[in-house]
């Protein structure tokens, strides 16, 4: 009898998505689409677009007094979105 080597689909297909270099842009995804739960609803809603960029999370928001508030809590917030993907995706977070 013959052993066969059994591995989980989940380590598989992780496996195939670094191999083909799509890893990094489904974790940037992830989080991004985790910014409306870390964030709130009614940050949320005035946040009118995210991009990621050399690591940097780019938040534009419609309210300035919101900019002020979000800028001192940015450490929290990169950690937060950070663990909520389970991998180090970003470092830092401007908001415009």
């Amino acid at each position: 009898m013959f052993r066969r080597k059994v591995q989980d689909v989940n380590s598989i297909v992780y496996r195939i998505l670094r191999e083909q270099g799509l890893e990094t842009p489904l974790l940037q995804r992830r989080l991004i689409a985790s910014w409306p739960q870390v964030a709130g609803e009614a940050v949320a809603r005035y946040t009118t677009s995210l991009t990621i960029s050399n690591q940097t999370l780019v938040v534009k928001l419609s309210i300035p007094a919101l900019r002020a508030d979000l800028s001192m809590r940015r450490q929290e917030l990169v950690g937060r979105l950070n663990a909520n993907v389970g991998s180090q995706v970003i470092a830092d977070i401007r908001f415009c």
